[in-house]
């Protein structure tokens, strides 16, 4: 089983986006048994709590449901996950900084490094502050990221052969 946490900074907005859409699509190509996926934030402002609404109501207008619960990654989270893929640059040097080693911090993406028509070191932008065309922006960019990563993990793992 191949094991992905998503990680933004509070886990309201782009990493449980991420996550839902991930979850989607392997659901969709009938793989949700060989991976488990899940969210996290670098912050600890938001623990138990769901998504933002604006994240769910964009996502549920495409008929993906997001319904993990806010949690902060922590340095051993990295021994359960196989890839740690962070929303952005900030939150990627924030886990390059609690990894435990080397081997941990070969484990952190970027998101839209899967995104073959984005720059890899590309943001995905945080919606939080702005308005509702955010939200669908960034749920356009966890799509083709999230497509672009089971490509590379299909290749990758030897999956579908």
């Amino acid at each position: 089983m191949i094991s992905i946490c998503f990680v933004c900074l509070g886990n309201i907005c782009r990493s449980p986006t991420a996550e839902g859409v991930m979850n989607h699509i392997l659901k969709e190509q009938g793989l949700t048994d060989q991976f488990r996926i899940e969210s996290a934030g670098t912050s600890s402002w938001h623990i138990g709590d769901p998504p933002d609404e604006r994240s769910e109501s964009v996502a549920a207008e495409r008929g993906i449901p997001l319904t993990s619960r806010s949690s902060q990654f922590h340095s051993r989270d990295f021994s359960r996950f196989d890839y740690v893929i962070a929303m952005d640059n900030r939150n990627r040097s924030s886990l390059e900084q609690i990894a435990p080693n080397e081997e941990a911090r070969k484990k952190i993406h970027l998101l839209r490094k899967f995104d073959s028509n984005s720059n890899p070191r590309d943001d995905v932008p945080d919606p939080y502050y702005g308005g509702a065309q955010g939200f669908d922006r960034v749920l356009d960019i966890c799509i083709a990221g999230c497509e672009g990563l089971l490509l590379h993990l299909k290749s990758e793992h030897k999956i579908g052969e």
